[in-house]
């Protein structure tokens, strides 16, 4: 199982949302379990969730882990794909959002816009990896600051901002016949509490959710081709 995977197709990320596919998939998550086990879990007929299960299967989100022999029954012991699952805005390929239609480092739709990039690109480059049995290349870096003032969030985005365009101004090499391009994307936003996370209280402070200096240009932050490092 995976711990997580992108799921691309309309159909299997609709498939996901009904939900009870979407409650048996979290059962299914923490272990194999055929359909008359799932059925009292979730309070419904063994063939209704047979019917959820075989729907979900032919979509690639739950596979067969198993048979088992019950009296003179053999049930299917199923299992998810992943324990998570992510859909990607290729799944809406048509209204997906695209961060060349506008750039504005200030602007939190547009942040929006290139993390939905992120898990359209990461998730085709995670599904071509596995076809070809390779390993992907990636790099992340997560932290938290607290800062004690605006003022030193600015300062803060300047120098970082600073920081990676000297190191994609150090090893990018345009003219390297067997480079490969990387993409870079840096982003600075107020932490969610997780408590609160659908409601009002989890973005207070997004009032000033940055404030570059002088030195952040869109090209600072993202360039065709980066570091080896930031795969």
């Amino acid at each position: 199982m995976l711990d997580v995977t992108v799921i691309e197709d309309a159909e299997a990320a609709a498939v996901s949302l009904d939900p009870v596919r979407a409650r048996l998939l979290a059962e299914l998550a923490a272990g194999p379990a055929s359909a008359a086990m799932l059925a009292g879990r979730v309070g419904l007929p063994r063939q209704k969730v047979n019917y959820h299960l075989k729907t979900l299967e032919r979509h690639g989100l739950v596979e067969l882990a198993g048979e088992r022999r019950k009296g003179n029954v053999t049930e299917r012991m199923m299992r998810a794909t992943a324990a998570s699952y992510v859909i990607s805005p290729q799944a809406l390929a048509a209204v997906q959002p695209d961060p060349d239609r506008f750039r504005d480092q200030l602007s939190a739709r547009w942040l929006l816009a290139l993390g939905a990039r992120l898990v359209r690109d990461v998730g085709l480059l995670v599904t071509g990896a596995a076809k070809a049995r390779k390993r992907l290349a990636t790099y992340a870096l997560d932290g938290e600051v607290t800062f004690a003032s605006a003022a030193d969030r600015a300062a803060f985005i300047e120098e970082l901002t600073a920081g990676v365009s000297a190191l994609i101004r150090k090893y990018h090499d345009g003219d390297a016949e067997a480079g490969r391009p990387h993409r870079i994307v840096v982003a600075v936003h107020p932490t969610v509490k997780p408590e609160a996370a659908a409601g009002p209280e989890a973005v207070a402070g997004t009032e000033a959710v940055a404030e570059p200096g002088p030195a952040a240009g869109p090209e600072a932050v993202e360039a065709p081709a980066g570091p080896e490092t930031t795969h």
